[in-house]
């Protein structure tokens, strides 16, 4: 019989920390990073003005002596490419915490009405005040992200926030947000409406290093910050008692870990829109991989996610060339397929 232990043990020296992880995850994170490395080189490649990969490279290093192509890869495409890459690690993050802390496979930003609320107060900033620089638009997602958050737990508050009663005053509350949406997009002006509808289906088209850096402060602090609660996350699922019996602050973590949620989910939302069920998908498939640990599963999932919205814009600018498709749109039409096979599949728990 085999005596191979199926964990291991980190211990950083210079941090109070330790993660016990799938001897898998390092090999699966390794593979996960090449996967989106590869993807954005290669999506940097294609365009109108079809570039070498090794060009690609090489002009990204800082070694190609053609200016064209630094003009080309650095200031049109690479852009682009890195806000795809970080606003699906930020969603599939938001998704692989709402899973944790409600102990739901069908919880997701965009379910619960995270999402939706951050894109309410992101499309009254596009269609209400069309002179506020871009800069903004996190500030606002966030705002609207982190009002709906606090809406649905103190509306799902009875002696305590119930899983369950998060999901489903999530689900009402995304229903009215909505609603409000499509009010201000029937009433607005028709160039900030047609604006605020290409952004509500989620797109990384003509992002630049401008929409770039406002995302960055975002994810910097707080997909470091999950990583140290993943431990917490897990005996989360354990369930309330059992986690308040084993010394856990179960509200005051469940708060903090909803606010890393809202925080990069709103992040990604006012960045690219509103690209939908990444932070479903990207969480089951990375669980698949490395099992439900959260130390390994918050990192594969979030190189998942990168993967998932990288290759749907590389399919979305080729699949019907030269028309582009909004990423969104491919993530919709994989994710909702998805979306109903959990459902189908989890019809008897």
């Amino acid at each position: 019989m085999s005596t191979t232990k199926p964990w291991l043990s980190l211990r950083p020296r210079r941090f109070p920390l330790s993660f016990r992880v799938d001897r898998r995850v390092p090999a699966v994170l390794v593979a996960l990073l090449l996967v989106a490395l590869l993807s954005l080189v290669f999506n940097v490649s294609q365009g109108e003005y079809p570039l070498p990969p090794l060009e690609v490279v090489k002009t990204i290093l800082g070694f190609s002596a053609n200016p064209d192509y630094a003009f080309v890869v650095n200031t049109l495409r690479l852009p682009r490419a890195l806000v795809a890459l970080l606003v699906g690690m930020g969603l599939a993050v938001a998704g692989a915490i709402l899973q944790g802390i409600t102990r739901n496979p069908l919880a997701a930003p965009e379910i619960v009405g995270i999402n939706s609320g951050a894109s309410l107060v992101a499309v009254a900033l596009i269609v209400l005040f069309p002179q506020v620089t871009t800069g903004w638009l996190p500030i606002a997602a966030f705002s609207g992200g982190l009002g709906a958050a606090i809406a649905i737990y103190l509306l799902a508050w009875n002696g305590g926030s119930s899983p369950i009663r998060l999901i489903l005053v999530g689900i009402g509350l995304t229903a009215l947000t909505s609603a409000l949406s499509n009010l201000m997009i029937t009433f607005g002006e028709i160039n900030t409406v047609s604006q605020a509808l290409v952004w509500l289906t989620g797109s990384v088209y003509g992002r630049s290093w401008e929409h770039l850096w406002p995302l960055l402060p975002w994810l910097a602090i707080f997909l470091p910050l999950t990583m140290v609660l993943a431990r917490d996350l897990d005996t989360l699922n354990l369930g309330d008692n059992l986690a308040q019996g084993l010394g856990s602050r179960v509200e005051w973590t469940r708060t903090l870990l909803l606010l890393c949620t809202v925080a990069l989910a709103g992040a990604s939302v006012a960045t690219a829109g509103t690209i939908g069920f990444v932070g479903l998908m990207a969480p089951h498939l990375a669980r698949q991989l490395v099992g439900p640990s959260h130390a390994g599963l918050l990192p594969a999932a979030a190189l998942t996610g990168a993967c998932i919205v990288e290759l749907a814009d590389i399919v979305g600018r080729l699949a019907f060339a030269p028309i582009e498709l909004p990423c969104g749109v491919i993530t919709a039409v994989i994710g909702a397929p998805y979306f109903l096979w959990l459902l189908y599949r989890d019809r008897n728990q």
